[in-house]
């Protein structure tokens, strides 16, 4: 059974994970990709891969030390689905490391919950958003997260509110450095533009934009229900659970301000797949819960091939 499987954390788990991602990205770069692949692109394409499986790797730590979700594997598992389903975000090198260093900096946000070392993991977290931004130049508004998680948890000393620009100073001195040496000052005024794409009339015309405005929706529900459930028991949980649904509405607002063929939507991803994992977890028959999790599979892979190009 699945949901059995994947209700445990072993190992064993990861691995099979590991392994799947593997191969469909493997078969989406021979069927589905645009470019291809080539033995030039190998090198690089095995980079994504091993950003990705990374990527995996942190999420399984993270709702395991954070506790963000019960004691089992669904999140890297509906975070594997969620990249079938939109197998278009593979062709987006740039949104696969913006969510990295997101997912990095949302750790260490969790973290402060412990109340340890709450200045440093402040400005890890605004030096991983900082360089997230070098991605995409809208990756900057994760910083409203930051200063969100500063007045739920540790707010009265004055020092944690400058702790973010310090990280920001830091980023700009270091890259401004690099740049130099490089001879690519014009960086920031190409790159940190902030268009708003969604004003412009391609995208209303393409079909990704149906598919993300009912991806949103239905998650908007699912969170909903979560709330109502976990709203009931209190406790530190539900802290946690609103500051991710923020980085989810964070990461829909930045895929429609910076959208385009596929749309940063990978960023709401690691989200997607708490809520997703609460939700199950609210569950208790296993036959309803094996239909549950038989129906996303089905979901997942059907949108992939409809997104196939033969």
């Amino acid at each position: 059974m699945i949901s059995s499987f994947f209700g445990k954390t072993k190992p064993i788990n990861y691995i099979v994970l590991a392994v799947f991602l593997f191969v469909f990205y493997t078969i989406y770069l021979f069927f589905g990709s645009a470019q291809g692949i080539t033995i030039d692109s190998l090198p690089g394409e095995s980079l994504i891969l091993g950003v990705l499986l990374l990527s995996i790797y942190s999420i399984s730590r993270m709702v395991k030390v954070e506790k963000v979700t019960g004691l089992s594997s669904f999140a890297i598992f509906f975070f594997t689905l969620l990249l079938v389903a939109f197998s278009a975000t593979l062709e987006d090198k740039n949104a696969i490391f913006t969510n990295f260093f997101l997912l990095l900096a949302i750790w260490r946000l969790l973290a402060i919950k412990s109340m340890r070392n709450v200045k440093h993991k402040i400005f890890d977290a605004s030096l991983l958003i900082c360089i997230a931004s070098f991605f995409y130049d809208w990756a900057i508004i994760f910083l409203i997260l930051v200063f969100v998680v500063i007045n739920v948890y540790d707010r009265k000393p004055p020092k944690n509110w400058m702790v973010p620009f310090i990280g920001m100073i830091t980023v700009i001195i270091l890259s401004f450095a690099i740049l130099k040496l490089g001879g690519s000052l014009d960086f920031f005024e190409n790159h940190y533009r902030f268009n708003i794409d969604f004003l412009s009339y391609e995208f209303f015309g393409q079909g990704m934009t149906t598919k993300l405005l009912i991806y949103v929706s239905l998650l908007l529900l699912v969170m909903f229900l979560v709330f109502l459930k976990v709203r009931k028991k209190g406790g530190g949980k539900l802290v946690m659970l609103r500051i991710v649904f923020l980085a989810f509405v964070l990461g829909a607002i930045m895929s429609f301000l910076k959208f385009n063929e596929s749309s940063p939507v990978l960023i709401t991803f690691f989200p997607a797949a708490v809520f997703l994992t609460n939700y199950l977890e609210i569950i208790k028959k296993a036959k309803l819960k094996e239909l549950a999790v038989a129906i996303c599979i089905l979901v997942s892979f059907l949108l992939f091939v409809l997104d196939l190009n033969f």
